[in-house]
């Protein structure tokens, strides 16, 4: 299968030498799929950024293609600047541009209190030659007072500057595809590519969802429960539903698939196989 519909895999930066093994392994291996691009996450405040620029550093010295997650919420606009050169430094040309979360006690947002504010800085400041992906919320972001506030922000973020974004994951396509109607009535052009999370443990992914305000249906989560404490149940109706998802949305022309890995290899080749993607 040709890169079209784009193909990306989210790590998030390791915290041991054993993770770190990990991660390289679990990048070689999806590295076979020629991704558009992987991306690295960083926490709160950025609280991980410096094993994200290892991270990042690792894989263009592998040849890849690795766009860093930029939060900005607590953060100056001397911190986000220096941050943002040290990876252009690294030949980096694409961001993930998000808010972030507040630091637990934080209560200041600093002078960065929405996404859209980080994009028309960086704009600002580095011009047009970096790509920039934001978040797209199809369930809604958690925070937001109702679906067209959510879209308001969103646009926003796209009108400061943005080229395209990533959504949360989730498992109705039709809320995505209701997310794309609406953002096109909005005038709103710029690519919107689905999030997909593969579904490989119970609790992990009821915890995830409660936090991000990604929606479960019933129907997952009753089977889920089910098989909680049969793990090869619960892997094989995992990847069916997931699967079955991503040829949903391919069919219906998406811009391409971004994987959450969670840096685990298995899920995430399953299905990109079972969709059609090769491995060179």
């Amino acid at each position: 299968m040709t890169q079209s519909p784009e193909l990306s895999f989210e790590f998030f930066p390791p915290r041991t030498p054993k993770g770190a093994e990990t991660l390289a392994a679990v990048h070689t291996e999806l590295a076979k799929f020629e991704p558009n691009f992987f991306s690295v996450t960083y926490g709160a405040g950025g609280s991980t950024q410096a094993g994200t620029y290892d991270a990042i550093k690792e894989m263009r010295g592998r040849g890849s293609n690795a766009a860093p997650h930029i939060t900005c919420v607590g953060a100056s606009r001397d911190y986000i600047k220096e941050t943002i050169q040290s990876y252009i430094d690294l030949g980096v040309d694409r961001l993930v541009v998000l808010r972030g979360d507040l630091p637990g006690g934080m209560v200041d947002r600093g002078k960065f209190k929405y996404a859209s504010d980080l994009v028309t800085f960086i704009r600002d400041e580095f011009g047009n030659d970096i790509h920039l992906e934001v978040a797209a919320y199809p369930d809604f972001h958690p925070e937001s007072k109702s679906p067209q506030s959510e879209l308001e922000n969103f646009k926003r973020k796209i009108d400061a500057g943005a080229n395209s974004a990533i959504t949360q994951y989730f498992y109705n396509a039709d809320s995505y595809f209701a997310f794309l109607d609406e953002a096109t009535r909005m005038g709103i052009e710029a690519p919107i590519v689905p999030g997909i999370m593969p579904i490989t443990n119970y609790a992990t992914l009821v915890r995830f969802s409660d936090v991000c305000g990604a929606e479960l249906p019933q129907w997952i989560k009753a089977r889920l429960r089910q098989y909680q404490d049969d793990e090869a149940s619960l892997k094989a109706f995992g990847f069916d539903v997931v699967a079955n998802l991503c040829l949903d949305l391919l069919e219906n022309g998406v811009h391409g698939l971004h994987f959450y890995s969670l840096n685990k290899v298995e899920p995430v080749k399953q299905i990109c196989q079972a969709v059609g993607y090769e491995q060179g």
